[in-house]
């Protein structure tokens, strides 16, 4: 179990896309498919739609903020966002997307020692209070060959 500090509270499921990498959304982001399409990036080609996508923090400007705005009315946004630091674009996103349309993607803020602990493909729940629980086991849970996150 990870305890995470809500910048913006919700519930959530989904599996871990997990990048040790910053990600900007503008150019990187397709808004319409929920995939990654930086090429330079580690999870270049992977679909965060639905996913509890695990980052560091945003590259980039406010534009961040318009495409995951885009994501979400799209339905191809990740179901929660977890990031290392205060995260305010993915959190003002996640605001604006409430108040339009009564919906909330949790945007929670850990520890880089918890961030460190999770894998893509691992099953996560994001509870309102930031409480994150992992299921290790996930036969899809996937450790790249140095035991870093995958990437992709």
């Amino acid at each position: 179990m990870i305890r995470g500090a809500p910048l913006v509270p919700g519930s959530a499921e989904g599996s871990a896309l997990v990048s040790d990498e910053p990600l900007s959304f503008w150019g990187g982001y397709d808004h319409r498919s929920g995939e990654v399409i930086d090429r330079r990036h580690p999870l270049a080609g992977e679909n965060a739609a639905g996913r509890v996508l695990v980052l560091p923090y945003a590259r980039g400007s406010s534009t961040t903020t318009a495409v995951l705005l885009e994501a979400l009315r799209a339905g191809t946004a990740p179901a929660a966002i977890l990031t290392i630091g205060a995260e305010t674009f993915f959190a003002l996103a996640a605001v604006v997307f409430n108040e339009m349309y009564q919906h909330t993607i949790p945007v929670v803020v850990i520890q880089e020692s918890d961030a460190a602990r999770l894998r893509t493909g691992m099953r996560l729940r994001i509870e309102q209070d930031g409480t994150i629980t992992m299921d290790a086991g996930s036969a899809s849970a996937r450790r790249g060959d140095d035991g870093s996150p995958h990437r992709g």
